[in-house]
């Protein structure tokens, strides 16, 4: 059987070089039935990384507008976008190979037609596989906030990459955050007001309310109930 993309290393390894990531492999063990949902599914849904430009149309099969999300975990929101949101295209990058199992169960569940998945870092998917200004939406829903500060350094979102987003949404396209880490939202805040090429809809600084096209998680509910507060930050591409 032919090694399908999930099971490698979702990153390039360049010899002599350490590059700082925003994630950990945490694999854990595949269910039997994310397993089955790789080996039957990947050739219907799954990109492989090739390094090369893509044409999203061809891959798609229609010109409508492109909607990445970046670290999907388990798929819940972004099932629910597809079928949500059945006039947009979205392609989802995870690099845990048990959450795109899960993902590939539930989009040949649904018989989504409008869903490609990643299995790769999402750097390098975007500086190789994306073309400038080829997205209408970049959506990054709770990232990881590595909380300690010494590892502050390995939170997504960065300067260099806030530049790299911004580069490849279309003008007037929209990058939307959500984060449950008020120290995080105040960085997401900090390095996304700084991009010139990035406006904030609720004004520099500004928060809004979680907009309709982002489920609410059980996980999210659940830290509300207790207290825990939840940021949404949406930026326009400008110029």
């Amino acid at each position: 059987m032919a090694e399908h993309a999930p099971l490698k290393k979702p990153f390039t390894e360049v010899p002599g070089q350490r590059q700082v990531r925003s994630f950990v492999l945490r694999q854990g063990r595949l269910t039997p039935g994310q397993q089955r949902a790789l080996d039957e599914q990947w050739p219907r849904f799954g990109l492989d990384y090739t390094g090369q430009p893509r044409d999203l149309g061809a891959i798609f099969g229609r010109e409508a507008p492109r909607v990445v999300e970046i670290g999907f975990g388990n798929g819940e929101q972004l099932l629910f976008a597809c079928a949500n949101e059945p006039g947009k295209d979205f392609l989802g990058i995870e690099v845990h190979a048990p959450g795109v199992g899960r993902l590939l169960h539930g989009a040949a569940a649904q018989g989504l037609t409008n869903l490609r998945v990643y299995c790769h870092d999402a750097v390098e998917v975007l500086q190789h596989e994306l073309a400038e200004g080829s997205l209408d939406e970049v959506r990054i829903y709770f990232p990881d906030p590595w909380h300690k500060k010494r590892h502050h350094k390995r939170r997504l979102v960065q300067p260099g990459f806030v530049a790299l987003l911004a580069g490849r949404l279309k003008p007037g396209g929209l990058l939307h955050l959500a984060t449950d880490w008020e120290d995080y939202a105040r960085q997401m805040l900090e390095v996304c007001d700084a991009e010139p090429r990035l406006r904030n809809r609720a004004g520099p600084g500004g928060t809004v309310a979680r907009p309709q096209w982002r489920r609410q998680t059980h996980f999210e509910a659940r830290g509300l109930r207790l207290g825990h507060g939840v940021w949404d930050l949406l930026y326009d591409r400008i110029g």
